[in-house]
């Protein structure tokens, strides 16, 4: 995919369904494909409506005629190589059907056959479906199954790909043991439109309880798993989704200068090229709404340091009316900046655009090297962020974007993997070691002046309070107010200063960091030792969800950390 059509996130729709439809029934499915379609087109006009097919008889191809007439991208994602696809469209005019479609794609992904023996064994073709049946569940945010709500009757049918996108349960494809674990979590990747449809066949009737071409929204929700509009956790992952995006199209300059790319060209060919540049992407918006977040949490306690001088000022001074007028000048000042802040969402887009890039880095650098999970149905996507807010969930989203050529590729050779090893691990002064090095040393710096001042403090503090005890009968009123607002403004710099330190998660980040820096040094040291790239292919997968894990606790810290107008009158107070 181009860059430019890269920037318009897109919305990934992936389709299944029956193949032997009612043929009364196919203009009814068209449209009810092409309805759901448009409506997604109208309310996400910043996103690239994307869908993927399968281009088999019956409900793939009717889906992708429904997307080509609305200029949707069409990618037909094959279960197998053409060559040996084309086997299965065994009369004249299924070929031809199927040769005109693929014709019209924009895009053709093949998945490798799992086996050598797919050309001869109709058991490995079955699973070769049913691979296709997860992958496009696993990589799509919206999955439109043409299905008449009975259970699947062979592996890969259309009931078992809704039932492993609810659940991440394919029968005979997925580890029971993990598929539980996985059914607890309630998650983003459930949404399924559900067309109603017969089939050409004895009893092809829908299940009981449903009409031919009825429509559904369908998830696990607890409460309401079926509905007629779209579920309002879905509403606000899209719309995060779609920020993203406009947020993405409005700095484009900025992400094109990007001067800090993961790896070199050699290693961004093919799908590894679609995570580096949202890495690219994400990397960039975090550092801006970064900066805006500390500008305003820099202010925010300069603004609430004022504030509590003039009430200082008021109290052990002198009572002047336009010292409690400054005191509210200055609550406003912050009040005002705090509502910028929140309207523009700079927090949230920070933290969850950090979150990101750190997710994206993970996802290129495995990509690279080959690691794949232990179950071939997991991705790298679902190795992140699983027990955090739903609305999180957009953040995976983006991953199963960025993965969908990487994840459907062969693995690449042992170049690429030692090459990982150099990028991303590094030693003392490149690579995520040398980077954690850096911010453990700057961070312990800074907490370090913040000690000073509190030594600074206690002993200004201790020395006045002396003064006071042997001369304060001496001093004027004047001088005494004085002595006693100086005081005062020192603890206030001193609870301010502190205050900034727990927003910025100061003590904790020294330990984090030094916890990645180790974490990183010895998995440099396993890798020098190990003998095979299954080995390192290990080692790596095991750094990679460590590191993944510390960025989902780091998010969940900082969440808990935002400065509000409570927290600002409560500072300057």
């Amino acid at each position: 995919m181009r860059e430019s059509e890269l920037a318009r996130l897109p919305l990934q729709v992936a389709i299944t369904g029956h193949r032997d439809l009612v043929p009364e029934e196919v203009a009814g499915i068209h449209a009810a494909i092409r309805d759901c379609l448009a409506d997604l087109i109208a309310r996400y006009p910043e996103r690239l409506i994307t869908v993927m097919t399968g281009l088999a008889s019956g409900a793939d191809q009717v889906a992708a005629d429904a997307a080509q007439g609305l200029d949707c991208r069409v990618v037909a994602v094959l279960p197998m190589p053409l060559a040996s696809y084309r086997k299965d469209f065994e009369s004249e005019a299924d070929r031809g059907a199927f040769e005109s479609r693929l014709e019209g794609v924009d895009e053709v992904i093949e998945l490798p056959p799992a086996s050598d023996d797919i050309d001869t064994s109709n058991e490995s073709r079955d699973l070769q479906y049913a691979r296709l049946g997860v992958f496009l569940a696993s990589h799509c945010h919206l999955l439109i199954a043409v299905w008449d709500g009975k259970p699947a009757r062979h592996i890969g049918g259309t009931g078992h790909v809704v039932q492993f996108h609810h659940d991440d349960v394919m029968p005979g494809q997925t580890d029971n043991v993990f598929a539980t674990r996985q059914m607890l979590i309630d998650d983003e990747s459930d949404l399924v439109y559900h067309i109603v449809c017969s089939r050409d066949r004895p009893n092809g009737a829908p299940a009981e309880g449903f009409t031919p071409l009825e429509t559904w929204w369908f998830t696990k929700d607890a409460t309401t798993p079926r509905s007629r509009t779209l579920p309002q956790q879905h509403i606000e992952i899209f719309a995060h989704s779609a920020a993203f995006s406009r947020d993405v199209l409005a700095e484009q300059s900025r992400i094109d200068a990007h001067p800090y790319p993961l790896g070199d060209d050699a290693v961004r060919l093919g799908g590894a090229k679609d995570i580096e540049y949202w890495y690219r992407a994400a990397d960039t918006l975090a550092g801006l709404f970064q900066r805006k977040v500390m500008t305003t949490l820099r202010l925010t306690h300069a603004l609430a340091f004022l504030m509590g001088v003039c009430f200082i000022f008021y109290a052990d001074v002198q009572t002047e009316r336009f010292f409690m007028l400054g005191f509210l000048a200055f609550f406003g000042c912050a009040l005002a900046l705090n509502q910028i802040a929140k309207r523009g969402d700079w927090t949230r887009k920070y933290l969850d655009y950090r979150a990101l890039a750190e997710g994206l880095r993970v996802q290129f650098y495995w990509a690279v090297a080959g690691v794949r999970d232990e179950n071939e149905t997991r991705f790298t996507h679902d190795n992140f962020l699983r027990t955090q807010d739903a609305s999180i969930g957009w953040i995976r989203n983006v991953m199963r974007v960025s993965g969908l050529r990487s994840d459907s590729a062969a693995i690449p050779d042992m170049e690429h993997l030692d090459l990982v090893i150099r990028e991303w691990i590094g030693d003392e002064d490149s690579g995520q070691l040398g980077y954690f090095k850096r911010r453990s040393a700057e961070r312990t710096t800074r907490h370090r002046m913040t000690e000073r001042l509190e030594r600074l403090n206690l002993a200004v503090s201790v020395s006045m309070v002396g003064f006071f005890v042997v001369a304060g009968g001496w001093l004027s009123d004047a001088w005494t107010g004085a002595l006693l607002a100086s005081m005062g403004a020192l603890l206030l710099a001193y609870g301010i200063r502190e205050g900034y330190a727990y927003a910025v998660a100061e003590k904790e980040l020294i330990k984090q960091y030094s916890f990645m820096r180790q974490l990183f040094a010895s998995a440099g040291q396993r890798l020098a030792v190990a003998t095979t790239d299954e080995e390192k292919r290990q080692i790596l997968r095991a750094l990679g969800r460590a590191a993944l894990d510390e960025h989902s606790e780091w998010m969940l810290m900082q969440r808990s950390r935002a400065v509000d107008s409570n927290e600002v009158w409560r500072m300057g107070s």
